[in-house]
């Protein structure tokens, strides 16, 4: 039998992660864009894949922080050769896992850039009359109105069905990361903003059925690139568009920015951190809870307004 090259080791996983762990397609390219910096490390070093050691990876992480990189970047880099070499034993490719006591960088905890009330209510007007034809406004404001009702990923916004949208729903079925399914309910601005475009939405795909004898899309928001649908770029430089209309600075606003906008808005309301985990799919409770800085004033009032000590007017004897 002829032996597997490195690049073709790295090609089957990526299958595999693509087929059997239903990652999704911007993941698996990220996993081979880092395994490629990998194999090429240790190319330049003489070193195969499947007979190099732990020293090896660690010499690879020096060199990564030697670059600059950040630790997010470290940290995720890791991560997919951590992926690799588990499949890779798995597989029967080695006898051992070279990363197994490798704990790597960690990520930086940053705190989420996000928007005020102010700032998105401002954005949301600015959505109603951002568009080149009444139909492109309309569509933009159902676009911003379910991104900051839903908290979704722009990927599972541009990407909803438009089965998924029928009926004048209360609550929309999203399918996530890992092909997870969840449900995340509805506003009514949002409401009202998606059944208007539904309506203009439904009649130019009857007009274009008719000209042009086209299939109907079975995407909510339908594009003729070869997408099928509107695309995560084409959203954000629409977006940067509602951000100067609404006079804010294009740099701040993003569709991540305004997932960060619906959870901490969400948590200063007082809803509970595990209900935000599940509206916005986060695997792990820790992910969700880099939000819970917004949560410090509103402790500290609670604490003093309610804490019998803390309301005493006079210092203690």
């Amino acid at each position: 039998m002829i032996p597997m090259l490195p690049r073709e080791r790295i090609a089957v996983f990526l299958e595999a992660q693509a087929a059997e762990a239903g990652a999704a397609r911007n993941t698996i390219a990220a996993y081979g864009r880092d395994l490629s910096d990998f194999l090429d490390f240790t190319t330049a070093k003489g070193l195969d894949l499947v007979t190099l050691d732990r020293a090896a990876v660690e010499d690879w992480l020096v060199r990564l922080e030697a670059e600059g990189l950040a630790k997010a970047t470290r940290a995720r880099r890791l991560s997919a050769v951590k992926q690799f070499y588990r499949f890779a034993y798995d597989e029967g490719w080695r006898v051992d896992n070279p990363t197994l006591q490798i704990s790597g960088p960690g990520k930086a905890q940053r705190l989420p850039k996000t928007l005020s009330i102010e700032e998105v209510e401002a954005l949301l007007e600015a959505g109603r009359d951002q568009g080149r034809s009444p139909a492109e406004q309309i569509r933009n404001r159902c676009l911003i109105e379910l991104l900051y009702a839903t908290g979704m990923r722009v990927s599972e916004l541009v990407g909803l069905p438009v089965a998924a949208a029928r009926g004048n729903p209360a609550m929309l079925m999203v399918r996530g990361k890992g092909d997870k399914e969840r449900m995340v309910p509805l506003s009514a601005p949002a409401r009202e903003a998606l059944a208007a475009w539904l309506v203009t939405r439904d009649a130019a795909e009857e007009a274009a059925r008719i000209a042009r004898r086209l299939p109907p899309s079975r995407y909510l928001f339908p594009s003729s690139g070869k997408e099928g649908h509107l695309t995560r770029q084409g959203f954000h430089a629409l977006l940067k568009e509602i951000a100067l209309a609404a006079g804010l600075d294009p740099a701040r606003v993003t569709p991540h920015v305004l997932r960060h906008a619906f959870a901490t808005h969400l948590l200063q309301g007082g809803a509970d951190l595990r209900v935000i985990q599940t509206l916005l799919g986060h695997a792990d409770l820790s992910t969700t809870e880099i939000y819970t800085h917004v949560l410090e004033e509103r402790l500290k009032d609670l604490v003093l307004g309610h804490h019998p000590l803390a309301r005493r007017d006079d210092p203690p004897a």
